[in-house]
């Protein structure tokens, strides 16, 4: 029985994992198509092929890792192909020639190219965006009378024992920023500014209401909460105030969508910024295999929560963290990634002129080399991890 509970669990991360690069890699297709760019090849995973099939000019494949996978358009490079061992065709030596029907990618105009780049990433956000209108329109459990309220960052209300009270926090205060960080929503920016502080002591600057009525900001220092431990070691925070409730409408359901998910990925770009600076480490990273493990953990409570609801949401907010990771990490200006391929084309927009296209070739295959080397560092430490 346990076997097969594993089992289940895997084949459900798989599946929400797939569909998350398949939506991924759907956009960079659909966009080509939509610019008349012939496309080759569209692939779930990388490595050996398991199955394909063919319709019209494109070839649909699955293959064999779970780690990505890729929309392969004609001319994506008029010089350099992917290795063989990679899925590719092997390496030219020679200049391709433009294709007599003009449909190759590097043939298109630069602002059509630099579209078919970033769909991939606005297609993770979409989905995002939709998972959490989903998640807050149906899936939040309604408290004692009735109502289903969104958090604001006002506060409510607060003990004038406790240490946030005389530090200087008031009701009526709404958060504007914790320790220089913006804060737009509960959730995730408070929660997260909070959290990622390791004395529980912060520099939060407040918007609040004088007699009068006006708005003034200030600057309340060292304002203190509690870090709590449970039992199995991990830490929590122990709020001291209450925070304002707004009662879900249509409308405002569309609204704080919208602001989570942008909450969502500043909170995702400020973590890459924590690995590069060193706060975090290899330990700290999850691939594929850590990925596929913490989805089926959460399929799991998902389907044995007492609370339904609680269970799929908690469910719901780890795909929408996973594809918002996806979306902002394809992005980022790196060899081998979507914001690599894009900072080429914003030269070749800016300067009126492409970079040689060997150079290019070079430095992506250089940046995919890395790149599956950091994916097999990491997926070790996945591996370790769990064996552990």
């Amino acid at each position: 029985m346990t076997f097969l509970v594993t089992a289940g669990k895997i084949l459900a991360a798989l599946l929400i994992f797939g569909i998350i690069i398949m939506l991924h890699e759907f956009g960079h297709f659909i966009v080509a198509k939509l610019c008349r760019v012939k496309v080759n090849e569209f692939a779930i995973g990388m490595g050996p092929k398991l199955f394909k099939f063919g319709r019209g000019e494109t070839k649909y494949t699955l293959r064999l890792l779970p780690i990505g996978g890729f929309c392969a358009m004609e001319g994506e490079d008029p010089e350099t192909e992917m290795p063989e061992a990679l899925g590719g065709s092997g390496f030219q030596k020679e200049k391709v020639a433009p294709p007599d029907d003009g449909r190759a990618f590097y043939q298109k105009k630069v602002w059509q190219r630099i579209l078919i780049v970033v769909a991939g990433a606005v297609m993770n956000l979409v989905l995002g965006y939709v998972l959490l209108i989903v998640n807050y329109a149906f899936c939040q459990t309604p408290n004692a009378n009735g109502e289903v309220l969104f958090s604001t960052t006002t506060i409510h209300s607060l003990k004038e024992e406790t240490p946030a009270y005389q530090t200087g926090l008031r009701a009526g205060d709404t958060i504007v920023s914790i320790n220089g960080r913006r804060v737009v929503t509960a959730d995730f920016d408070m929660v997260s500014a909070l959290q990622s502080d390791e004395d529980g002591v912060f520099d939060m600057v407040v918007k609040r209401n004088d007699a009068e009525g006006k708005a003034e900001k200030v600057l309340l220092e060292d304002v203190t909460f509690t870090l709590n431990t449970d039992e199995a070691g991990n830490r929590y925070l122990q709020y001291d105030f209450v925070i304002v409730g707004e009662e879900r409408t249509f409308g405002n359901t569309f609204l704080h969508a919208l602001k989570n998910e942008y909450s969502l990925g500043v909170m995702v770009w400020r973590s890459l910024g924590d690995i590069l600076t060193g706060k975090y480490g290899l330990n700290d990273l999850s691939g594929p295999v850590g990925t596929v493990d913490v989805i089926g953990d959460a399929v799991e409570n998902a389907v044995t929560h007492s609370d339904r609801l609680a269970g799929l949401s908690s469910l719901l907010i780890l795909i929408i963290l996973i594809t918002v990771n996806v979306g902002v990490f394809n992005l980022l200006p790196l060899p081998a990634l979507d914001g690599g391929r894009l900072v080429f084309l914003l030269f070749e927009l800016i300067f009126r002129r492409k970079v040689p296209a060997k150079y290019e070739g070079i430095v992506n295959f250089i940046g995919l080399i890395l790149l599956l080397l950091l994916m097999v560092a990491v997926t070790y430490s996945d591996i370790t991890k769990l064996i552990g």
